[in-house]
């Protein structure tokens, strides 16, 4: 049996995809803009996608930033995951 490393992410890495899932609502949203403005300055808040769930009670929220290294994104990971909002980072 092989075991395959994890793909190589080469840094800056431009248009890093980000997905939020949590329970719908502006805390949510605004959630995302505060860290991604700490963690990602010049993020471009004009390509936040949100979609909601059939009966609207979940959102994701999705997010392209430059990555610029593992701390930043660990960062933005555990500053996403501290808010009760928030189900679920990929």
């Amino acid at each position: 049996m092989t075991s395959q490393e994890p793909p190589k992410i080469e840094f800056p890495c431009p248009d890093y995809p980000i997905k939020i899932m949590g329970e719908a609502g502006d805390a949510l949203q605004t959630l995302v803009i505060e860290v991604m403005t700490a963690h990602a300055p010049g993020f471009d808040a004009e390509r936040i996608r949100i979609k909601d769930s059939g009966k609207g009670r979940w959102q994701s929220v999705t997010v392209y930033i430059t990555a610029t290294g593992a701390d930043q994104l660990e960062a933005i990971h555990r500053d996403l995951k501290a808010h009760p909002a928030t189900k679920i980072v990929l």
